[in-house]
């Protein structure tokens, strides 16, 4: 691949519009093919503490996580609150909504999981088969079934060397909620959130069929600020 066909497929796979760089065989989930080796390494390390990390959702493309903005935008999932309670979003204007959506849901053409170098990961060892996994903050807490996993995960992030860390913590300036099953490799997100910029993402929403697209047009200087992760 030349340097100009590569521009352009990182430049769409930025917003979930290319897989080109996705390893969907080597891996129970599919994540972009750089970060293999570094998983492999991660979940060995889980092994020899009697953890079996797993991923939960990998890579994902605009057009799935259009799926998941539009179902929570009419009601079909449910749009929780900071405190990941439902919410009745009939009692909430279209800002209102917008808002309430992109706490726990990227805007699509901004999800990390585009880039297939972000993937949620939770303990098999900790569960039986018939265990419904959420993905919310008190399964990581004290009482729930992933504590230990957590505890152990917080040490192996803060290690100097650590190729892997959490960009939506407790301690952002992001109004995200805090996500500690979602991990980013960042060697390789660095160089897409150096192309993620306001006018793709514009590009991409006007030709969508997304839920609320007047609304989010007209706020996406904010929503980039408030919701984005543009550094590392």
């Amino acid at each position: 691949m030349d340097k100009h066909s590569k521009k352009n497929v990182i430049r769409n796979a930025v917003i979930g519009k290319d897989c080109t760089l996705i390893d969907s065989k080597s891996c129970e989930k599919p994540i972009h093919f750089e970060l293999v080796s570094a998983l492999r390494e991660l979940q060995a390390q889980a092994e020899k503490n009697g953890f079996d990390l797993r991923i939960a959702s990998g890579y994902r493309s605009f057009e799935q996580q259009l799926q998941i903005w539009n179902a929570k935008a009419s009601g079909l999932r449910d749009v929780l609150d900071k405190n990941e309670n439902a919410l009745d979003i009939t009692q909430l204007n279209p800002k209102e909504l917008m808002f309430a959506i992109l706490r726990w849901s990227a805007l699509p053409g901004t999800s990390r999981h585009h880039w297939g170098t972000d993937f949620d990961v939770y303990d098999a060892a900790a569960i039986d088969d018939g265990y419904q996994l959420q993905l919310t903050v008190s399964e990581t807490q004290k009482g729930g079934p992933f504590e230990a996993f957590y505890c152990w995960l917080d040490n192996i992030l803060s290690q100097p060397a650590m190729s892997f860390f959490r960009p939506y913590t407790l301690n952002s300036q992001l109004e995200v909620a805090p996500e500690p099953w979602h991990l980013s490799y960042r060697p390789t997100a660095h160089l897409f959130q150096q192309e993620l910029t306001i006018e793709l993402v514009s590009d991409v929403i006007k030709n969508s069929e997304i839920a609320l697209k007047t609304v989010i047009l007209d706020n996406l200087e904010e929503i980039f600020q408030r919701f984005v992760v543009t550094s590392s």
